[in-house]
């Protein structure tokens, strides 16, 4: 039996369940497989690299979603979605990634519409709605927190969490709900082995006269990928491994974000709360066995260190 590799729902027929069409546009009957195999993706990837606003190390494309022809089209400008391809190196990003964004979803970080299409060739690309695109190219001001703090693409990784919460500080309209969602983000970051969440992988946007945090993006685990040493990109209290739960949340959470005991235990109890429910995802996810198995067996040793198995 097929799933949906939007909803991950068992599918008796087809290749996408009616719900993930219906999120994906209320006017969708079908989608057709993406006309690009993986090759023919990072080809496209490499052209247009120099062309549109969505660089980085993943190869990525942007989509148009054409509801008449019921498929997506790659656009050099102006896209809505933000497209993916398999990675030559890191085996299964896709579904890593995917899999990451709805477990952030069921704790309540915002995430973007996301999900996955399948490629003409069988395999399948990861897909997010931009955030910052509205209704008839209307654009949105966002900037990531290398502009926000002044440091350049090649220097990313050189500040520190405590730097992204003085710019929340600074400049966020309403800065404890941010700290709040900051706190929850990094716990996540951590539980999920994300160990790549540099200064571009946060960003502040302005909508309706507030500048808060963007919705989350880039969320999946690095650690299973890429086998490394470090447990996060931005160091804490100068660390960036060997993190303990006095780091996050003693230090991080209550003392330099200047949450109240009562917040921080709200927000690791809603994690604690949804932590059950990120197993079946995970075994009904689009992972291969092995890599369920190292992305859980990870889950589990974090959730210990934070003491989040036996307390919130």
């Amino acid at each position: 039996m097929n799933k949906c590799p939007i909803t991950y729902e068992l599918l008796s027929e087809g290749k996408y369940s009616k719900n993930g069409l219906k999120w994906l546009s209320k006017g969708l009957k079908e989608l057709h497989d993406f006309p690009y195999s993986t090759e023919e993706q990072l080809s496209l990837a490499s052209q247009f690299s120099n062309k549109i606003s969505i660089q980085g190390i993943q190869p990525k494309l942007s989509l148009k979603l054409n509801l008449k022809a019921g498929m997506f089209q790659v656009v050099e400008q102006g896209g809505s979605f933000i497209l993916k391809p398999p990675h030559v190196l890191y085996k299964e990003l896709p579904q890593n990634e995917d899999l990451t964004m709805k477990l952030a979803q069921s704790i309540g970080i915002e995430t973007p519409l996301h999900g996955m299409i399948y490629n003409k060739d069988g395999s399948l690309s990861y897909f997010i709605k931009r955030f910052d695109r509205l209704t008839r190219g209307h654009k949105l001001p966002v900037e990531d927190f290398t502009q926000v703090l002044g440091y350049g693409r090649d220097t990313k990784y050189e500040p520190s969490m405590e730097k992204i919460a003085t710019g929340i500080e600074k400049y966020c309209t309403f800065p404890i709900q941010e700290k709040i969602k900051l706190f929850t983000r990094v716990v996540f970051n951590f539980l999920v082995g994300n160990e790549d969440m540099h200064l571009k992988n946060f960003s502040l946007l302005i909508q309706d006269q507030k500048i808060s945090l963007s919705p989350a993006y880039d969320l999946l685990n690095t650690t299973i990928v890429m086998q490394s040493k470090e447990e996060i990109a931005l160091p804490i209290r100068g660390k960036k491994s060997n993190l303990t739960r006095f780091d996050l949340v003693e230090y991080f959470g209550i003392e330099r974000l200047g949450l109240s005991e009562p917040v921080i235990n709200a927000a690791l109890k809603k994690i604690q709360n949804a932590v059950p429910l990120w197993k079946p995802w995970l075994d009904n996810s689009f992972l291969s066995s092995h890599l369920q198995k190292a992305y859980w067996a990870l889950v589990e040793s974090r959730l210990k260190k934070l003491q989040l198995d036996r307390q919130g």
